[in-house]
């Protein structure tokens, strides 16, 4: 008996030293053992969500519902009419919280200690990407703009016009591209391309940037190159900065921008051209038609053909009804007619840039329905529109040229084919280490 109590007694002690080196004890490693444990074993990071420690708290996600205030919200969730005009005041400098917006989501952050359940951080989201934060502790209120993570994803994409997808807009989207394509092209070869005559055959590729915030796109970014094939020529687009001001070139190094734009409007076709001698259809005389119409909706922008300053902005009795001129440089001015009505802030001595809105389709004067007459004057005399030349702007300087070379390089290389990542232009930055890649590859030429 006693040597069975011997027994057990050794077994139970010898079970409580491995229970105690089991649970009992700090295990402790060396330092290079320590460094592979797995991240189970480290300390993980809080979970956010804009900024916030969300699991501390209770968690609302609404839509600001039509006509809603803040002050509609705030009293919903039990913040007194003192705190929400101290909210309102700290906010003015940061975001006027009148101008949240029927269906824009904010998010609600409720704490709970022994006082009950009050209102610790609200977040309102101006847009996909940028959000304000209010935060209350006690008698504190602090108000701040913050803006979500952005990652770009560099895409790589061609489309191609078709019997199916006869239009840049069809094309672009058959292709996969966002809908923002269409008018990056539009913008980039608008002075080289003719929109309106694409063909079966034609073709673009482009290199450009998706703005993605979590798994949602936010839109587009950068077009790093284009290349555009039509009427069997082949187009391309380098963007580069001169001046302070980035623009597209062509391989040459000549502005793909030019004087004047093709036309001022996007139409639905030519209703009538220049003539000298055409049939007026309201009376039913012969007279010169000293313009183009465009045809086109109601309320169809109109933009400024060239870089100029407002000379007219009138009533015509003489049948041209609402009118705006603008002079440009080299002694030419743009006349559109039958406006109407005009864009915010255009007035008589207003400089105005090439592309930006002056006006709207309209059938004011003597119309038969919504056009544009659009006419062009040279040293006084009218002519035609649809001939006028347009020289490109000033193309790069000899001091920017070695910069020039090397984006175009690059970029051209990428539209060809593929390329390794630190390869591709990410910035129009030109750096040194970029300057030493010129020099060595000018060195191994030798």
């Amino acid at each position: 008996m006693k040597r069975a109590g011997i027994i057990a007694g050794g077994a139970a002690v010898a079970a409580a030293i491995v229970l105690l080196l089991l649970f009992g004890t700090k295990r402790c490693s060396h330092p290079a053992e320590r460094s592979l444990l797995s991240e189970e074993e480290e300390m993980s990071a809080p979970n956010l969500m804009y900024g916030i420690e969300y699991e501390n708290y209770d968690v609302i996600t609404e839509k600001v519902g039509s006509g809603q205030t803040l002050s509609h919200i705030l009293d919903g969730l039990g913040v007194g009419p003192a705190t929400v005009d101290r909210i309102d005041r700290e906010s003015r400098s940061v975001f006027d919280m009148r101008g949240m917006r029927a269906g824009q989501p904010y998010t609600a952050f409720m704490e709970h200690d022994s006082l009950g359940r009050r209102l610790r951080h609200f977040v309102y989201e101006k847009n996909p990407t940028d959000y304000i934060v209010v935060s209350l502790a006690g008698d504190s209120v602090t108000v701040r703009q913050e803006s979500k993570e952005v990652k770009l994803v560099r895409r790589k994409e061609t489309a191609k016009i078709d019997k199916t997808n006869n239009s840049l807009w069809n094309a672009t989207i058959a292709a996969g591209m966002p809908a923002s394509i269409p008018c990056e092209m539009e913008d980039i070869f608008g002075w080289s391309v003719d929109f309106f005559g694409l063909q079966e055959g034609d073709e673009f590729t482009v290199i450009f940037d998706e703005r993605w915030i979590d798994t949602v796109r936010v839109g587009t970014g950068m077009v790093w190159g284009a290349e555009f094939r039509h009427n069997g020529k082949l187009y391309r687009a380098i963007p580069f900065r001169q001046d302070g001001r980035v623009a597209y070139w062509d391989e040459n190094g000549n502005s793909l921008r030019r004087q004047f734009l093709k036309a001022p409007l996007k139409y639905t076709r030519i209703s009538s051209r220049f003539s000298p001698s055409r049939l007026h259809p309201i009376y039913k005389v012969r007279r010169p038609h000293l313009g183009v119409d465009y045809a086109a909706p109601a309320g169809t922008e109109v933009v400024a053909i060239a870089d100029g300053v407002v000379t007219e902005k009138r009533w015509d009795s003489k049948g041209g009804g609402n009118i705006l001129k603008i002079k440009h440089a080299n002694n030419y001015i743009s006349g559109y007619l039958h406006l109407k009505g005009y864009a915010r802030g255009i007035t008589v001595g207003k400089r105005v840039s090439q592309g930006e809105p002056i006006a709207y389709v309209g059938s004011t004067g003597a119309s038969t329905g919504p056009h544009l007459d659009f006419r062009i004057w040279k040293n006084g005399t009218a002519i035609d529109p649809l001939k006028i030349p347009s020289d490109p702007v000033e193309p790069i300087s000899p001091a920017n040229r070695e910069a020039f070379e090397y984006f175009k390089t690059n970029i051209i290389a990428e539209l060809e084919g593929e390329v390794p990542d630190d390869e591709k232009i990410v910035s129009l930055d030109y750096t040194p280490v970029q300057q030493h890649r010129i020099e060595d590859l000018a060195g191994s030429d030798e």
